[in-house]
């Protein structure tokens, strides 16, 4: 591991004025926020992330650790732990999607230690990227793609390019895409924004490094889930190799408005098998304003996948894929939801 500058900030204020402080001084400076630390530590023990500075924003919990529900939505402060969002009255009840993704993503030790903004922010586990002894455009700009003819059984199918097949690894952040939430951003220089929760990761194309729309000190404050008749009727299903503590080989993300047996809304995300977190308008319009049964559900599949792009050790995971929604649309649609 390389030395690195470390220090708390107590307040958001403060966590931005340094990153901007260093930013200011040295434009290259590799600055980065520390909180669960669960994936950052990894990597930099490995040599895949150096941070020059950590900023350790765990102070900060009174100001971004809450959250609050009303008519309008969902509100998870960046600093909620994964396993104190899982268990929350209001999010089991009225977003029953977020609730299972989180119970069943890591360890139970994991989920006490990670936030929320830490989660989505993830990177992928391919081998590649983490083993430095390998190419990777990812890791390492224009090095090429030891995946693309390497062991890729876990990587993607969906929004991959020739540069780039690493799989994003979460489940929050499908049932975010999904749901259309939005992230709050606050930038170094304390400017503020709000972004679709959809425009945050980017896709690989010729830039797989740049993974994601926050510029250099960005602060990712708050995640807003908007209030619709579908966050109840919302499911996800994980697909794995062994049912605790592992990554999904194919998931989704499912909430529905079912209305006199037709399909009102459906809100669809997919996992497992998806370059970054992927929400499928296509499957989505295949289902609305039509009945859900099994033969629609395997329409929606299938327009799912329609662009799906294999190698040879994942020629399995656009039908696996397929199955694996298939099944969500039908559990949600089974699911008795109450309207009180």
């Amino acid at each position: 591991m390389n030395t690195f500058e470390y220090e708390r900030a107590d307040s958001e204020r403060a966590a931005t004025a340094s990153a901007f402080a260093a930013r200011r001084s040295d434009t290259n400076a590799r600055v980065h926020y520390l909180a669960g630390g669960t994936t950052l530590l990894d990597l930099m023990k490995i040599g895949v992330m150096s941070p020059g500075r950590l900023i350790d924003i765990n102070g900060m919990e009174p100001e971004h650790g809450a959250i609050e529900a009303d008519e309008r939505g969902l509100t998870l402060g960046a600093l909620v732990r994964m396993s104190d969002a899982a268990d929350h009255d209001v999010v089991r009840r009225e977003y029953p999607a977020i609730s299972d993704a989180l119970w069943q993503a890591a360890s139970p030790q994991l989920r006490n230690m990670a936030t929320l903004a830490g989660n989505v922010l993830q990177r992928t586990r391919c081998n590649y990227f983490r083993d430095v002894s390998w190419p990777c455009n990812k890791r390492e700009p224009g090095s090429g793609c030891s995946a693309m003819d390497g062991v890729n059984r876990r990587l993607a199918v969906l929004g991959t390019s020739r540069h780039c097949i690493a799989n994003y690894p979460g489940d929050f952040a499908h049932v975010l895409a999904a749901l259309d939430a939005a992230v709050d951003i606050v930038a170094a220089d304390g400017t503020r924004r709000s972004i679709r929760f959809e425009a945050l990761h980017r896709l690989p194309g010729h830039t797989p490094h740049i993974e994601t729309s926050l510029a250099p000190g960005d602060l990712i404050t708050a995640f807003r889930v908007p209030a619709g008749p579908w966050t109840r009727r919302s499911r996800y299903l994980k697909i794995r190799d062994r049912a605790s503590y592992d990554f999904a080989l194919a998931s989704a993300a499912v909430a529905l408005h079912i209305e006199d047996g037709v399909v009102r809304e459906a809100r669809i995300g997919i996992g497992g098998m998806t370059a970054k977190p992927w929400r499928s308008q296509e499957a989505e319009a295949v289902l609305r304003d039509e009945p859900l049964d099994e033969a629609r559900a395997s329409l929606a599949a299938e327009a799912a996948f329609a662009n799906a792009r294999t190698r040879p050790d994942i020629l399995f995971k656009p039908e696996l894929g397929r199955r694996t929604l298939v099944r969500a649309l039908l559990e949600a649609a089974a699911m008795e939801v109450s309207h009180g």
